[in-house]
């Protein structure tokens, strides 16, 4: 009996482990040493070693290898203990083969994700796990609607009430927001229903997403004044944030076009729509058309002359007559008509024969100045409404106008009128049905000492 030969895939024909390959520093990659020195990305990306150096002894080696490792190292972190004997291992990775296992958890404890203390013997979670799990909590996301613009707000928002945050996952954020208007602008130009509806349920998706971390977008914005690269990132993501809202109307009108553009056949109900995502299902469009044409009619003899005789007889038939002429129209008499103009509002006259009135009575050395209010309110027995009451108001100013005294008609007797102006700056309160309050103002009597001859009248 010969033995069944299983393949070991867990390692054993991998590279050395991480840490005991050759080992290239970062600055041998730049054409100046010096560059890598002065990059404060590249300096924190050394401070984050340990991190890196987890994720590469995660990722590294064959696809099926690095899913085991995932695998088991999430469901690790998925336990509520921090220690875990291998009595609590073994029930968990049940279905794992022994051997398999105990490749993984060697690994684990290679790069820093697990502790083993020999006295106890017991395994332990260590604080770089923590970190390597944070950045790799996406790929253990059960929601379906997770994307990364829920990642991304998730990670600002919480980064943002923890006091952790920085520019670079404000400017992340924003590039998302970008390639989301970007996407959704190049659907909206497609002009497909089945894009723009698809596009559609995506945007109202981040939409919401927006919509629920708006008041944490705007505290951000407000309380990033002194960081310079905080502020500016905020400030592009507020202008990407209001763009990427405003689109809401663009998709309404192509969906409104791609509604005008829908055909109901008949009165079956069936509309374009429905045949277009009929025809997306099926698998074999050609055997639709089997029996559905019919050969063309094939001609029978025919002879030179009958040809030529059907033609002409089709060409006299449809060859158009030369119509008479049309005689011109007989003389009418023109109907007659009436010439209206508009008539200036009654308002103006009524203002310029209040005016009067109060000159008339207060001419002389005792006139005295009266009220704005009292030409422009009205009587209290038939008070102004308040559309007369501006109108009069935008007509005070015409008293005294120099280049209106000399019109004539209504407008030219107002500006002529013996009054002045004077408005302050102070509200009078008013009982009065329209109008609350009134700026005050006076009107000034202008007498001159000798007599002028009154301008023509119209």
């Amino acid at each position: 009996m010969t033995a069944t030969s299983r393949p070991a895939p867990w390692g054993a024909d991998l590279p050395l482990p991480v840490g005991q390959e050759a080992e290239t520093p970062l600055a041998d990659y730049f054409r100046d040493a010096d560059h890598a020195s002065d990059s404060s990305l590249a300096w924190q990306m050394e401070q984050k070693s340990a991190q890196i150096d987890a994720l590469r002894g995660l990722f590294h080696g064959p696809a099926g290898l690095v899913r085991l490792r995932l695998w088991v190292f999430i469901t690790l972190m998925g336990q509520a203990d921090a220690t875990l004997t291998r009595d609590q291992l073994d029930p968990l990775f049940h279905a794992l083969r022994p051997e398999a296992l105990d490749t993984v958890l060697k690994r684990f404890r290679e790069i820093g994700l697990l502790s083993w203390d020999e006295t106890q013997r017991h395994h332990g979670i260590t604080p770089l796990a923590q970190q390597v799990a944070a950045v790799l909590g996406p790929l253990s996301s059960s929601n379906p609607d997770q994307d990364e613009l829920a990642s991304l707000l998730g990670q600002v928002v919480g980064a943002d009430q923890l006091g952790t945050l920085d520019g670079r996952q404000v400017q992340m954020l924003q590039a998302q927001l970008g390639r989301l208007h970007a996407e959704f602008q190049d659907a909206i130009a497609s002009g497909s229903e089945f894009r723009l509806r698809e596009a559609r349920k995506r945007y109202d998706r981040a939409a919401h997403l927006i919509d629920r971390a708006s008041d944490a977008i705007t505290t951000l914005i407000g309380n990033a004044r002194g960081q310079v690269a905080l502020e500016k990132a905020a400030r592009g993501l507020g202008l990407a944030q209001s763009r990427l809202l405003a689109m809401a109307s663009q998709f309404n009108r192509a969906l409104q076009q791609v509604d005008r553009q829908r055909v109901t056949l008949g009165t079956t109900g069936i509309t374009s729509t429905d045949v277009k995502r009929w025809l997306q299902n099926v698998n074999h469009l050609a055997p639709l058309a089997d029996e559905a044409m019919a050969p063309p009619v094939s001609l029978a003899a025919l002879a030179p002359h009958e040809m030529l005789d059907v033609t002409e007889a089709e060409f006299e038939r449809d060859r158009p007559q030369a119509s008479a002429a049309d005689p011109l129209p007989s003389a009418q008499v023109a109907p007659e008509g009436n010439l209206s103009t508009v008539a200036l509002p009654q308002e103006l006259a009524d203002l310029s024969g209040w005016l009067a009135q109060w000159a008339l009575a207060g001419e002389g050395a005792g006139a005295e100045s009266r009220q704005l209010a009292e030409a422009l309110l009205g009587t209290p027995d038939a008070p102004a409404r308040y559309a007369q009451v501006a109108y009069k108001a935008q007509l005070i100013p015409l008293l005294g106008d120099v280049q209106a005294q000399g019109l004539a008609g209504a407008t030219g007797e107002l500006a002529r009128q013996p009054w002045r102006a004077e408005w302050s700056t102070t509200l009078q309160n008013l009982k009065h049905p329209a109008v609350t309050q009134l700026t005050q103002g006076l009107l000034h009597p202008v007498f001159p000492d000798t007599p002028k001859a009154a301008p023509a009248h119209e």
